[in-house]
C-alpha cells in the first residue's frame, strides 16, 4: 500500500496503541494526539505487533522471561503470560508482520510503546510479574531494530 499526502510517503510506524486504538492487553490505550494526527493524515502507519500475532483484546499479561526480545529472536527466552502459558510463538509471529509492514512500506523510523514485551524500547518488564523493570527491548523492537529500523520510545517525543 502506498500511502501519499501531498507527495510525501509513510515514513513512520507507530504502536497502535499510541494513536488510540485500544489494543493493549487490558484494552486500553495510550493516545499521542501528534501521532494519532500523523496517521490519520497518512504520514504514519500504526499497527499492533500482539494483535498482528493473534492475540485478543483484552488478553493475560505477558512478560519476557530471561532474557531480551533479542533472546526470544534466538530462542534463548520465552514470553509468557501472567497464567504460565508460553506465548512466543504469537510475539515472534506478530514481530515479523510488523516487520512486514514497515519493509513493505518503505518504512525506516518507529515510534514504539517502552516496557511493552512486543514494543519496549528502552525497557521492558522482567518476567516475575510485580512491576519490576529491567533494560531491554521487545521482540518486535529488536526485530526491527536487527533489520537497521530506527526506534524511538513514546517518552522521547514528550
Amino acid at each position: 500500500m502506498d500511502r501519499r499526502i501531498e507527495g510525501i510517503k509513510v515514513k513512520l510506524l507507530v504502536s497502535a496503541c499510541l494513536v488510540g486504538c485500544r489494543c493493549r492487553y487490558d484494552g486500553k490505550s495510550y493516545e499521542d494526539e501528534i501521532l494519532r494526527v500523523l496517521v490519520e493524515k497518512g504520514l504514519a502507519l500504526s499497527a499492533c505487533p500482539e494483535v498482528l500475532g493473534g492475540f485478543a483484546i483484552p488478553r493475560p499479561r505477558a512478560e519476557i522471561v530471561d532474557g531480551t526480545g533479542e533472546d526470544v529472536l534466538l530462542r534463548r527466552a520465552r514470553v509468557i503470560n501472567e497464567n504460565g502459558e508460553d506465548v512466543t510463538p504469537q510475539f515472534v509471529r506478530g514481530a515479523f508482520k510488523f516487520l512486514d509492514l514497515a519493509i513493505k512500506n518503505n518504512i525506516k523510523y518507529a515510534i514504539l510503546k517502552d516496557k511493552s514485551p512486543s514494543c519496549g524500547v528502552y525497557n521492558i518488564y522482567d518476567g516475575s510479574f510485580t512491576g519490576k523493570l529491567k533494560q531491554g527491548r521487545g521482540v518486535s523492537s529488536a526485530l526491527l531494530r536487527k533489520w537497521g529500523i530506527i526506534i524511538y520510545s513514546n517518552g522521547q517525543i514528550k
